[in-house]
């Protein structure tokens, strides 16, 4: 027997969870659960303390491409890593990369992944605290500081 902990272990749960995981459009709970994963008739209203899409994970694929997976279910569930796409808020510390639009096209970086890669970053605007570059397999990557400005929800 499983109960609602344990399934969300299950990767095969975790992906027809998050695949179907949108902003909450209707107007049940839009308030208070700004996401929604419809389930069949079971309607799933979604909060979280940032953003629902954690990625945890690089991984290369069989193509050579690099892959940010997310949601602790591996290769199931990626997006295209863009290292010039990282942005650290300097306001809470965390890290951030794109996501898919459908989950509102940002994504946080989890907690353990962002110190890992935080070892990369290169600080040429030692003013602000800001990172300017990434250093990803022996390359320097121009930080892009725009494309996340009108995503962010205050």
């Amino acid at each position: 027997m499983k109960n609602f902990t344990s399934a969300y272990k299950e990767i095969d749960f975790l992906v027809f969870f998050f695949k179907r995981l949108k902003l909450n459009t209707t107007d049940r709970y839009k308030e208070h659960f700004p996401w929604i994963s419809l389930c069949g008739r079971e309607r799933n209203f979604v909060r979280c303390d940032d953003h629902p899409i954690v990625f945890n994970q690089i991984i290369k694929d069989n193509d050579g491409n690099m892959l940010f997976c997310h949601n602790h279910a591996g290769p199931k569930l990626t997006v295209l890593f863009q290292p010039d796409k990282l942005w650290m808020d300097v306001e809470n510390g965390r890290v951030y990369h794109p996501a898919g639009e459908q989950h509102g096209s940002i994504g946080l970086v989890s907690s353990r992944t962002a110190i890992e890669l935080s070892k990369m970053f290169i600080y040429n605007d030692t003013d602000n605290y800001v990172p300017t570059h990434f250093l990803w397999n022996d390359k320097e990557y121009v930080l892009d500081s725009n494309w996340f400005k009108h995503l962010i929800r205050k």
